[in-house]
């Protein structure tokens, strides 16, 4: 099925503005629950717990681990204001890459278009590499059978292809049940511990002090609070993947805006929540000193439910650890694929052809563009095979950081693109609003800059034993390499194909209203 976009030109081009035709993804697919689904399946709650929280309480703020996540919960917050705001006006696959596009310009929306697509493909081969080595100690633990990760990759990697090429309501409902199941499992420890009223010395509501956050663990040689604050921010990477589904979704004006926020503010408050009732479950003290031994960190959790619900439960949780980085992982294969639509849409690269813009005739998923995403992820997967490279402590560790560290510099952007958007020019000046399109996105923006400084300055600490890799060091200039390369090929575009130029970041999709 076509869809009639707009590719409106200036009139001093030499061809007369006209109207760009592409296929476009299946229309009203999902609807507030589907978005919401595949938006927080991304941030991968019970991952994020189970792997983030631990290293915030033994090397950065210790027991005031859930005060930072309360910090970044406002300051997201205030990101996600902005963001949502700037959905409400242009819905577009693209997401950040179209936002920046219309905020900042052409040739910073290319950068970040170029970058961004870089993050998430290399977000599925980080995520395989954590489910493989999930799905091999879960094996090994249950059975004694030890099977290689590899298998463990492929099977998951296929499974993503398969998934995507298909009605994007069949990702959506499987997604559906692994989040429903993970978030179910982290509230049953929660509130077990809450019903109890906490460990040894109660419920510590101490610990959700927002001045605590920047406070280092306590007794701790070389703690440092923003390392709580970074694997605190780190933990929402990707729930601004919802404006990406906008063309899929049920009246996305609506619909886009409110998942974003709900994705925000929900997932804020539940980890909040649940890190504190971790904590609070065996005591601040002995919770830090698990969280210093790398194989007593998930004791953080695992104790709490194996006291209050049983052992059962801790073979429930680790299961769920399994399905929650599967779900992550697809989820991230699904933002991936239709960024490489967004760009081969636009038919600006003869490499990439116009077939990766292609939609399937029945399914009106993003087929073509799926299809090379999962040969990508596998021969990155495989490259780390060959070098005989760890699943999780390089595979996973170090393309997280290299995609964490595109993501959120795009992030900042698209922050400051919102304030562009509303208040330069005269094109929406009854929308434009001191607190929702200039103070909030400004403060969002300028607390994404404080997280990438955050990263900058604990790169070392979260690349753990792969800080000493060739790729580590590389990875600050490969993401540099991929803003330029971005930039470049815009300018390009500028001084040699005006039209093509004038395309970069102008497909988005309005029933009511085109937008230039």
């Amino acid at each position: 099925m076509s869809e009639i976009y707009t590719d409106k030109l200036p009139q001093q081009l030499d061809a007369p503005a006209r109207p760009h035709e592409v296929q476009r993804l299946r229309k009203n697919a999902v609807g507030l629950m589907g978005v919401l689904f595949m938006t927080v399946a991304t941030a991968a709650p019970i991952t994020a717990m189970l792997g983030n929280v631990p290293i915030a309480i033994g090397s950065g703020n210790g027991q005031y681990a859930p005060a930072g996540y309360l910090v970044a919960t406002l300051i997201l917050a205030l990101f996600a204001i902005g963001y949502a705001q700037m959905a409400k006006y242009i819905t577009a696959t693209g997401a950040f890459y179209g936002f920046i596009s219309h905020g900042l310009g052409r040739v910073t929306g290319m950068a970040a278009g170029i970058a961004v697509t870089l993050t998430y493909i290399v977000f599925e081969a980080a995520l395989v590499g954590i489910f493989a080595f999930f799905c091999v100690d879960l094996l090994a633990s249950f059975s004694g059978v030890q099977v290689h990760w590899i298998v463990f990759a492929l099977a998951m990697l296929a499974a993503n292809g398969i998934l995507s090429y298909f009605d994007i309501s069949l990702t959506a409902r499987v997604l559906g049940i692994c989040l429903v199941l993970e978030i179910l499992m982290l509230a049953m420890m929660a509130f077990a511990v809450l019903w109890h009223g906490g460990g040894p010395q109660g419920l510590v509501p101490e610990s959700i002090n927002p001045l605590k956050a920047f406070t280092p663990a306590q007794g701790v040689i070389g703690a440092n609070a923003g390392i709580g604050l970074f694997f605190a921010f780190w933990s929402w990477v990707g729930f601004e993947s919802s404006a990406m589904y906008g063309e899929e979704s049920r009246n996305p004006k609506k619909i886009i805006p409110l998942a974003t926020l709900l994705a925000v503010i929900g997932i804020g408050v539940f980890y909040v929540f649940v890190s504190w009732m971790a904590i609070a479950g065996v005591g601040p003290s002995e919770a830090i000193r698990l969280a210093q031994d790398p194989a007593q960190a998930a004791e953080v959790f695992y104790g709490p439910t194996r006291l209050y619900l049983g052992e059962w439960a801790v073979g429930l949780f680790k299961l769920l650890v399994v399905t929650g980085s599967f779900a992550c992982g697809m989820a991230f294969h699904n933002c991936a694929s239709r960024y490489l639509y967004a760009l081969g849409r636009e038919n600006l690269f003869d490499c990439l052809g116009r077939s990766v813009g292609r939609t399937h005739p029945r399914h009106g998923s993003p087929h073509v563009a799926s299809t090379v995403q999962s040969l990508i992820a596998t021969a990155i997967v495989l490259a780390f095979l060959a070098a005989g490279k760890d699943p999780y402590a390089d595979l996973y560790a170090l393309l997280a950081i290299l995609g964490t560290m595109g993501i959120l510099i795009v992030q900042a952007l698209c922050a400051f693109a919102v304030i562009c958007y509303f208040h330069l020019g005269t094109r929406h000046v009854a929308q434009r609003h001191w607190f929702k399109t200039f103070l909030a996105p400004l403060l969002g923006g300028l607390g994404m800059l404080y997280v990438v400084y955050l990263l900058f300055a604990n790169l070392s600490f979260a690349a753990g034993s792969a800080a000493q890799s060739l790729l580590f060091k590389l990875i600050p200039w490969i993401v540099a390499a991929s803003f330029a390369l971005g930039a470049a090929i815009a300018l390009y575009f500028r001084h040699f194909d005006r039209r093509k130029y004038h395309i970069i970041g102008s497909i988005v999709m309005d029933d009511e209203r085109q937008e230039p």
